[in-house]
């Protein structure tokens, strides 16, 4: 007899620089950017990440909790193709899946004990929004995970999104000094949706506790300002 209950609890979450889902990296290793790993308190056990620190990147398992609907539907329009083509949803990574359940490859920065939290993961890549819950991690074998003869499907023909970031300094120093990469680096990506081409229209990403704008025109972006979030 089948079970179709299955019960799953978060077991840590992460924080990271994006606090909405605008803006978040659309794969796993494109910036820089530097995250936290929260164990929930009953995972905040020493022994259970004992030799984690051998590895240089771990996998993640999350959840996307802010795309959680009911019902699913068996194809789906990956964002990268224009947003008009339809692909099987078990041919993409789309969030919108029966289960809504994530996989990322980060790099990991370290393990350190904090007197409160317990054992904590920095790591870098991460391709989530603040207070995404992880449900799993695993270390990332080379040997066994790395397939460099693997075919990229539909995904090989996508086309070059990236643009080039025009900021004033004096919008860019708003930014904390180590945080600059990572917004550079996720503005280069063009968080916008590939149907929307009007060079006037401005988009608002949050980054940390800014609000930051931008218009697009052809493979140039510019920001135009960068103003704290309101409350």
């Amino acid at each position: 007899m089948k079970n179709n209950d299955i019960v799953i609890h978060p077991i840590a979450y992460i924080e990271t620089d994006f606090p909405e889902k605008f803006g978040v990296p659309r794969q796993s290793g494109l910036i820089p950017s530097v995250s936290r790993i929260v164990m929930e308190e009953e995972y905040r056990v020493p022994e259970a990440f004992r030799g984690l620190d051998g590895y240089s990147h771990i996998w993640l398992l999350w959840q996307f909790s802010e795309n959680t609907r009911d019902g699913w539907s068996p194809t789906v329009r990956p964002p990268r193709l224009g947003g008009n083509v339809r692909k099987g949803v078990f041919a993409t990574r789309s969030p919108f899946r029966p289960n809504s359940i994530g996989m990322s490859c980060v790099k990991l920065l370290s393990v350190e004990m904090d007197p409160a939290l317990g054992p904590v993961l920095f790591v870098e890549g991460a391709d989530m929004m603040n207070g995404t819950p992880i449900i799993d991690i695993k270390p990332y074998h080379p040997g066994a995970d790395s397939h460099p003869e693997a075919d990229a499907g539909f995904t090989s023909e996508n086309i070059d999104y990236r643009v080039h970031v025009n900021v004033p300094e004096e919008l860019l120093k708003k930014i904390p000094e180590e945080k600059r990469e990572t917004l550079l680096g996720a503005l280069a990506e063009d968080p916008r949706p590939p149907y929307q081409r009007d060079p006037e229209r401005v988009y608002g990403m949050s980054f940390l506790d800014f609000e930051v704008k931008f218009r697009v025109d052809g493979k140039e972006l510019y920001v135009i300002s960068v103003e704290k979030s309101r409350e």
